[in-house]
């Protein structure tokens, strides 16, 4: 049953479950207002101004809350056998409305048959991948994912290809030596298998890295850069005018994607306020979640979308960036990321909290927010759900325990 909720229990005529007059988001369609939500098995069966209850056999009442598409968490990290810093994803994603998990290559191809049998197999949260362009993953070692020997497109993309509906593109991260070798290895596997490439490398002094020139030069239209307001992945903002860089600008119009990739240390006030208010947000918002993240930063979906909305984003505007954007980047719209009649009931409910809450970024600064959201129910396909109070975190704590919040 569900705790928190009003749940009545109806003979079946026709849903398995109505969610009742929650206030549904599904930007994919224009949907913004209060409607009811009707699943017959695993599938959305109607999405209207009114569904009577008794043509159900559960029914949910939702009024107050919110009712959108499952969110789909772009970057993640939930191979346990490749490093410690990682999740199993049912304890961190579904209790946050995450219904579908993207994780961010760590695995390549020589491990990817086992994070399939171990996690991708074994877990109730929707686990996609992103394939590491480095043969072994982000596997703990001295070369790690610097080992340009193990950076194979051919092998890369042939994974891809025998996994096209759980591999969903190629990443590059965490490289150490000069050059752009890996990013273009990474590109060329994308090229051969067509999808897309999440990039996560700096551009520190004597990398021999230039946001331009990876942004223009190597990147491909559809490829996504991660740790977008970090300021050691991009120079996005400029460090002398604050004002947003010409590279960026450009990559944007030529169809370069920009993933907010939170993490444990790629999310700034002072990058993220500026390019805000400069009309640069994120394309899709991932978490980046990991241990380190998670414990630390007590970052989720919902918590990302809190902050881009203290910083002036729309509620519908953030929920776009985790439904049906990051499906389209992936490819797997609209078999995810939307409530349209006929797809896979992944629905996330959660509430929309007012009053007065301190963010904290990844240097433990605070903003002042207004407005935080918070999971209540989650389902994949009708085959899981969490009510309010059951295994859910806090959210961020009143601004009076924190005292004097941080100023973007």
């Amino acid at each position: 049953m569900f705790i928190g909720v009003h749940v009545w229990l109806l003979p079946l005529q026709g849903y398995d479950l109505v969610l009742k007059g929650g206030h549904v988001i599904d930007p994919a369609h224009g949907i913004d207002r209060v409607m009811d939500v009707g699943v017959a098995g695993t599938r959305i069966a109607r999405v209207a101004e009114s569904i009577l209850p008794g043509g159900a056999k559960t029914v949910v009442e939702a009024r107050g809350l919110y009712v959108t598409p499952g969110l789909v968490d772009l970057h993640m990290h939930v191979y346990r056998n490749a490093r410690q810093s990682t999740l199993f994803p049912d304890d961190v994603a579904l209790i946050a409305g995450t219904t579908t998990v993207v994780d961010a290559g760590t695995s390549g191809w020589r491990t990817f048959e086992d994070f399939k049998a171990t996690i991708i197999d074994k877990s109730q949260t929707r686990v996609l991948a992103f394939l590491n362009i480095v043969g072994q993953g982000m596997k703990d070692g001295a070369l790690g994912e610097s080992n340009e020997r193990d950076m194979d497109p051919a092998a890369t993309a042939a994974k891809i290809q025998q996994y096209p509906n759980v591999i969903v593109g190629v990443k590059t991260a965490h490289y150490r030596n000069k050059g752009f070798t890996a990013l273009k290895r990474a590109v060329e596997a994308g090229r051969l298998s067509r999808t897309p490439v999440l990039v996560d490398n700096s551009i520190l002094t004597g990398s021999g890295r230039t946001t331009r020139e990876k942004l223009l030069d190597v990147m491909r239209p559809g490829d996504l850069h991660t740790h977008m307001y970090n300021d050691e992945q991009l120079e996005l903002v400029d460090r002398a005018s604050r004002k947003l860089t010409e590279a960026v600008i450009e990559a944007r119009k030529r169809g370069v994607l920009f993933d907010l990739g939170h993490g444990g240390g790629s999310f700034l006030w002072p990058v993220a306020a500026q390019a805000m208010r400069q009309g640069f947000p994120p394309d899709t918002i991932g978490t980046d979640l990991h241990p380190g993240s998670v414990l630390m930063m007590r970052v989720n979906v919902p918590n990302c979308i809190s902050k881009l909305m203290s910083l002036g984003m729309t509620l519908p505007d953030a929920i776009r960036r985790v439904t049906v954007n990051p499906a389209q980047a992936i490819h797997r719209f609209p078999e995810i990321g939307t409530l349209e009649e006929g797809r896979t009931a992944d629905i996330a409910v959660f509430a929309l909290e007012t009053g007065a809450f301190a963010f904290a970024d990844s240097r433990y600064r605070k903003n002042l927010g207004t407005r935080c959201a918070t999971a209540r129910l989650s389902m994949i396909a009708m085959g899981c759900r969490f009510p309010p109070g059951m295994r859910r975190r806090p959210a961020p704590r009143r601004v009076s325990d924190f005292g004097i919040g941080f100023g973007p």
